[in-house]
């Protein structure tokens, strides 16, 4: 990826869709589901607005009912929006009139995101925009949650790496590894259930802080 170092556990969500005009409410919906388990909350709206005119334009311009795919990351600090097609035609920025429908997209885009570009694949293109993500601490700690479970869930043989999530997959993760910490406790003499009081009070103490 394009000047998109790798310092820390990254996220990642692959969904592939059709691109046609009845796809894309299914889709902004998978891209609002997977941010909110992130807890990316606030950046939903302009990556749901983002990653419709991307597939609006692998519509308009590489053909209704195209395979594609939309790829998610999270790492470095930014969230990752790539949209992948099958044509190496690379779009450029051009200045539409001012009854023109089409043409606005990608001016949309660079408003809203922190940076883009597009990069050539052995298979066609990806048009792909980065956003900054926020700092506050509950942000963060989601975002580590999120990212154990998604490691959990590859090692315990719950989820296959590049499946898309669901609350109910995530949940059952979040449940095997408290289990999997409690039996680690009590192996190391340690009182489980003192575990679990002490890391309510610290949830309560903090969320209630927030």
């Amino acid at each position: 990826m394009d000047g998109y170092g790798i310092t820390e556990p990254r996220l990642r969500s692959v969904l592939p869709f059709r691109a046609a005009p009845d796809e894309l409410s299914g889709l902004r919906l998978a891209i609002r589901e997977q941010l909110n388990l992130w807890g990316l909350n606030d950046l939903v709206d302009d990556v749901e607005v983002v990653a419709g005119e991307l597939a609006a334009n692998v519509i308009r311009h590489v053909g209704q009912n195209t395979a594609a795919t939309l790829v998610l990351v999270v790492g470095n600090g930014r969230l990752r929006l790539e949209a992948h097609d099958g044509s190496h035609a690379v779009p450029a920025v051009r200045q539409p009139g001012d009854y023109d429908e089409n043409g606005r997209g990608l001016r949309l885009l660079a408003a809203l995101a922190a940076d883009w570009g597009t990069m050539l694949t052995a298979s066609g293109k990806a048009v792909w925009c980065e956003f900054s993500l926020g700092v506050k601490e509950e942000y963060q700690r989601l975002r580590r949650a999120a990212s154990t479970l998604e490691v959990y869930g590859r090692i315990s043989g719950r989820v296959a790496p590049t499946s898309t999530r669901s609350l109910a997959v995530l949940e059952g993760s979040a449940t095997g590894l408290i289990t999997d910490l409690l039996y680690w406790l009590a192996e190391q003499g340690r009182d489980p259930d003192d575990f679990l009081d002490r890391a309510q009070m610290h949830y309560e103490a903090e969320s209630g802080a927030a």
